[in-house]
């Protein structure tokens, strides 16, 4: 398994990734291009201890790796947003 640190590049805070963070729990990240949904499920719980349902992942037009990560209801993404200095 890889460190988790490396698989996560950056959080997105773009209008869409915002809306789906309040409306449906959702954190969007670009992630490493070769990471497996069940590697970015294992980086999302050890880095913010949370329970991840489901990774949605796409590659994006400009090469890179997108994931819509959808945290369980007891756990609120906003929360995890505050802490990236995203809201």
């Amino acid at each position: 398994m890889k460190d988790p640190s490396k698989i996560l590049i950056r959080p997105l805070h773009t209008e869409k990734a915002l809306i789906l963070l309040e409306r449906d729990n959702i954190l969007t990240f670009i992630v490493d291009r070769n990471a497996t949904k069940s590697e970015i499920k294992y980086a999302i719980e050890k880095i913010f201890n949370v329970k991840v349902v489901k990774v949605n992942t796409l590659i994006t037009p400009r090469g890179e790796k997108k994931a819509y990560i959808k945290l369980a209801p007891e756990y609120n993404a906003s929360d995890i947003a505050s802490r990236l200095g995203i809201l």
